[in-house]
């Protein structure tokens, strides 16, 4: 399966973003679906967590701006991302956890760059 993000880009800051990850499997074969995001001479940190048994978890720093959720008709994970802060800027990555028959397979994305300017 491959995982394909789309909906980056420049935004001033207080501005809104819609990212999508779409998936080449069925969305809902995926027991965890995950975004993350870099930043050039840091960790990659997790912004939020999907899990398809039900419930989602945040990162501190994202609570009450962003929101994950499973669009099944799109055949996507999206995050919705509000209030955007500069310090927000990164390539957001997405992932995927598939439980298969032969143990756990990650699946990730090539990312996209989001930018918020001041």
């Amino acid at each position: 399966a491959q995982l394909v993000e789309s909906g980056g880009g420049l935004v001033q800051a207080g501005g809104s973003l819609r990212l999508s990850c779409t998936a080449t499997a069925n969305i809902l074969s995926f027991s965890v679906l995950s975004w993350h995001r870099q930043v050039p001479g840091k960790q990659r940190e997790l912004v939020a967590r999907f899990r398809s048994g039900g419930g989602s978890e945040y990162a501190d720093f994202v609570k009450g701006r962003f929101t994950i959720s499973r669009e099944v008709a799109e055949n996507s994970l999206v995050l919705q991302m509000n209030s955007l802060k500069p310090e927000d800027t990164a390539v957001y990555t997405c992932s995927a956890v598939l439980l298969a028959i032969e143990g756990r397979v990650d699946f990730w994305g090539q990312g996209t760059q989001v930018t918020v300017s001041s």
